[in-house]
């Protein structure tokens, strides 16, 4: 999101990016033909229930099971936690659906659980973030995240003139998605913005008031602060509120994962500037139409990669880009 005066260039480095993993094309709906559908059971759970991001993923889900004529229930953690989502995947696991669509909120403390719902005959799809057992999950649909935090590193590097110090702040080590934002940032900022001194990286395990804290503690130690990457949509809203009440939003620049409407609102008042959205609607079509594919027997596809866009204050009112804001009610 490039704010008011912001300098051409800094649009074009933002670009809609095409980041479509190969072998995407022929996942489309028609993999999840209705035919034989009738009372095949779908679960969807979610990494946050609250989080627009799944709020738009289980609304396009709940619309293509529909649409392909079966049942879909969607549930999903009160808060990003392991301790929270486990019951949740065991009580599922209890009712022994046809297939599920889960989040998982770690990569490895979920396995066990999932392993069993496999073992008792449930397709499994990871959507959106995933689990470090290459065995779970007939097919994994995701964003290329690592390149969306390249994208940021660029955008945000661009913006602050490349100097100055910058930090990323995010939800909390282990997450499959965030890792991934967090590893391409930062390999872009040393490989090609040597000037640019990253600082530590916080974590706020998802909640905004802690990272509003943090970027408040992080202005008062370092003064040349000059940019932030925020990991996701409620570090994103923390950080917004915390450079507004320190007087240093459209100083420090940001780039923060996701286009929930709070931060669409952020990005217009200049409190952030770049926005990489992901396609949470595209990742629950596909996740229905990948399982009702295994649950017939027909061809799956292991990996998609959804498209992903760069919104700025330039572009967000262009149809292209604006579709992928995200919802926060079906």
């Amino acid at each position: 999101m490039l704010g008011v005066g912001r300098t051409r260039t800094a649009v074009r480095c933002c670009a809609v990016l095409a980041l479509v993993a190969a072998g995407t094309a022929g996942c489309s709906s028609s993999g999840g033909s209705s035919d034989g559908a009738k009372g095949t059971t779908l679960k969807l759970i979610t990494g946050v229930k609250s989080d627009p991001f799944y709020i738009t993923m289980a609304c396009a889900a709940q619309e293509e099971a529909k649409k392909q004529g079966v049942k879909l229930t969607v549930d999903g953690s009160a808060q990003w936690d392991v301790a929270v989502q486990r019951p949740i995947v065991d009580s599922v696991g209890a009712t022994r659906p046809d297939g599920l669509l889960i989040s998982p909120v770690d990569t490895t403390a979920l396995t066990p659980s999932l392993a069993r719902l496999q073992g008792a005959g449930t397709k499994v799809v990871l959507v959106d973030t995933t689990v470090s057992d290459a065995s779970i999950g007939v097919s994994r649909i995701s964003s290329d995240n690592e390149a969306g935090g390249r994208t940021a590193a660029k955008a945000l590097a661009e913006l602050m003139g490349d100097k100055g110090s910058a930090i990323v702040i995010s939800v909390k080590p282990g997450v499959s998605t965030t890792d991934a934002r967090i590893k391409g940032f930062t390999e872009e900022m040393k490989a090609n913005h040597p000037a640019i001194t990253l600082l530590p990286v916080l974590y706020d395990n998802d909640l905004p008031a802690t990272a509003a804290s943090q970027i408040q503690a992080t202005l008062a130690a370092h003064p040349d602060l000059g940019g932030v990457f925020a990991g996701n949509t409620n570090t994103a809203q923390g950080v917004a509120t915390g450079l507004q009440a320190a007087g240093r939003q459209g100083t420090v620049k940001v780039a923060a994962f996701d286009a929930e409407p709070d931060e669409v609102t952020a990005l217009k008042n200049g409190t952030l500037d770049i926005l990489v959205a992901q396609d949470p609607a595209g990742i629950g079509v596909q996740g229905v139409d990948q399982a009702l594919a295994a649950i017939g027997k027909k061809p799956v596809t292991a990996q998609i990669g959804t498209t992903m866009v760069a919104i700025t204050k330039a572009n967000l009112d262009d149809p292209a880009v604006a579709k992928y804001i995200y919802r926060a009610a079906c």
